[in-house]
């Protein structure tokens, strides 16, 4: 992290904006790393600031893959923290993060990554449906989860596939469990 931090007071954000914006990424990727080990929010809080700096820079028309990985990212932190709350707020914005991610990480154009936030939007989606017993959410989510397991096997990416597919179990459990009277 320390690394990260000096790159971003070496490289000025006028002097190289996009460096400056994968650095702030990048850092971001790093906090919330450590925010997952360590169980707390702020090294997460940390993450959702770096993310949200670099969508700054990182933004859609200049670099559309790259704002996309970044929305991500910010979904995968946001939806980390929305599992240690209570409430519904952070899941929701994770939803959407991710959301905002397959606008540009299409199927057609990127098929693992499109995969790898489908199946993300569709964790954070079971978590949401869990949380507000909403039983067509836990029916999303289950069908994203195998559209993204389903996709990264195809693809070669047997691991990738096993952790959505791990997270598709537990989606239809919940589902089953909202149908019932």
């Amino acid at each position: 992290m320390a690394a990260y931090r000096a790159a971003l007071e070496e490289r000025t954000r006028q002097r190289v904006p996009f460096i400056w914006g994968a650095t702030q990424n990048n850092l971001g990727v790093a906090l919330a790393a450590l925010g997952e080990r360590e169980g707390g929010t702020a090294r997460l809080e940390e993450a959702l600031a770096a993310y949200r700096v670099a969508l700054q820079e990182r933004t859609r028309k200049r670099v559309p893959l790259d704002w996309a990985r970044t929305q991500n990212n910010l979904g995968v932190a946001l939806e980390t923290l929305g599992a240690r709350e209570s409430g519904t707020a952070r899941l929701e914005e994770a939803v959407a993060a991710y959301g905002a991610a397959l606008e540009e990480r299409t199927r057609e154009r990127v098929p693992l990554d499109w995969a790898r936030s489908m199946g993300n939007q569709g964790s954070a989606r079971v978590r949401l449906a869990e949380r507000t017993k909403n039983v067509a959410m836990a029916q999303t989510a289950v069908s994203q989860l195998e559209l993204a397991s389903e996709t990264l096997l195809a693809g070669g990416h047997a691991p990738n596939a096993a952790y959505y597919e791990a997270r598709l179990s537990d989606a239809r459990r919940l589902r089953d469990a909202l149908k019932l009277p």
